[in-house]
């Protein structure tokens, strides 16, 4: 926790005769920074954000209460604790000062004992608010680290037994979210690939995405049909679900030696089909049910005949639902169009040219929610390919 005579406290008066008296009560306390209007005591937070304000309120030019609305947009100091220190006494002169974001009002003239007391207050509050921050952000550093460990980084091994190649890409909106991917071989002639969205972010998101996942691997070793991993894996979210979340969530399986995929999508974006020479279109036609919700539930069965060359691209809603700072919706029609661009090229190259395409529309607006992009090629397909489709 930061010691107190290494705390900022800024000084704003404009008489000089009270910068005086506090400077020479708390100088020997607490590093000092002075300003003698509300225009250059809004410059010196921005360069030098103090630990404390002490803010007079009737100034020329820009008063107390309009400084500290500003000191309260800005993001240096938006949370640095506020006492006024004035001469205005009245209870509405008060509200007002607490309406604009103080946390303390004093009111001349005072005695320096009192601000003393009020100043040590003030900061070991905020030395305490900060050492939590401080620990609630480390920790949140490591759950991030050991949910990142958790994805599949390295697909080597998965892309010489299979003939495949991957991509893939996780940038939570947070420190940690609830979307998920994953890749298993589940047998020798068995690939099976999910990924999902979790209602929700940060840590509730990332726990029932820590759930969600591991129960996947453990069905997609059991359950050879996707259909099936997503009516067990339903099964055993709904039934044990008191914090009412879901996740919505595709499950694909691949057998490279007869070039088939098959999908189920329980209420999940529709991946994108990519094949060189023919417009890109949807893998799937129906979005079906979020798990989570209630148990018993049924889904669609996506069959696809995949040759060398095609590929297929999963992601989740903060790719079709991000924003530009005109709050346009990046949709549906403009990732069919824009992923259609990168048919042919490696999966590593669609993953990171889609994630590029939706970061330049977006314009540097926030990301308002978790993206995840997992994209499967083909480079070596079995026999007997037809292109057909089949839902069951």
């Amino acid at each position: 926790m930061k010691n107190l005579s290494d705390c900022r406290v800024l000084l704003v008066d404009d008489a000089k005769a009270n910068l005086d008296i506090l400077v020479e009560g708390l100088k020997s306390d607490h590093k000092l920074s002075l300003a003698l209007n509300g225009e250059t005591a809004l410059q010196i937070a921005a360069r030098t954000p103090p630990d404390l304000v002490l803010l007079d309120i009737v100034m020329p030019g820009l008063d107390g209460y309009e400084v500290c609305r500003r000191l309260r947009q800005m993001p240096e100091t938006a949370e640095v604790p506020i006492m006024f220190l004035s001469s205005l006494e009245e209870v509405q002169n008060k509200t007002r000062g607490f309406e604009a974001g103080a946390n303390d009002y004093l009111t001349k003239p005072f005695e320096m004992l009192e601000v003393k007391a009020r100043v040590k207050s003030l900061l070991k509050a905020k030395a305490y608010s900060d050492a939590v921050k401080e620990q609630i952000a480390g920790d949140l550093r490591v759950a991030r680290e050991i949910q990142m460990g958790m994805l599949p980084h390295d697909f080597t091994s998965f892309e010489r037994t299979f003939r495949v190649e991957f991509g893939a890409v996780l940038e939570p909106a947070r420190e940690v979210g609830g979307d998920l991917y994953g890749v298993c071989a589940a047998a020798a002639d068995r690939l099976v690939l999910f990924l999902g969205d979790v209602s929700g972010k940060g840590i509730p998101a990332s726990m029932f995405m820590v759930r969600a996942i591991s129960l996947a691997r453990l069905l997609s070793r059991e359950i050879a049909e996707p259909e099936r991993i997503l009516a067990r894996l339903n099964n055993e979210l709904a039934v044990d679900n008191p914090s009412g979340m879901f996740v919505t969530f595709l499950c694909a399986v691949f057998e490279p030696g007869a070039g088939r995929l098959t999908l189920a999508n329980a209420g999940h974006c529709r991946p994108v089909l990519l094949r060189r020479g023919e417009p890109p279109g949807w893998a799937v036609r129906n979005m079906g049910t979020a798990l989570g919700f209630e148990p018993d539930l049924e889904f669609e069965r996506t069959e696809l005949k995949l040759r060398a060359g095609d590929a297929i691209v999963f992601y989740t809603d903060g790719v079709s639902e991000a924003f530009n700072p005109q709050e346009e919706l990046y949709g549906n029609d403009r990732l069919l169009a824009e992923a259609g661009a990168f048919a042919g090229q490696s999966a590593p190259d669609m993953t990171a040219g889609l994630l590029g395409k939706v970061r330049v529309f977006a314009a540097g607006a926030p990301q308002s929610d978790d993206i995840a992009i997992l994209a499967l090629k083909v480079v070596g397909a079995g026999p007997g390919f037809s292109g057909k489709e089949t839902s069951v």
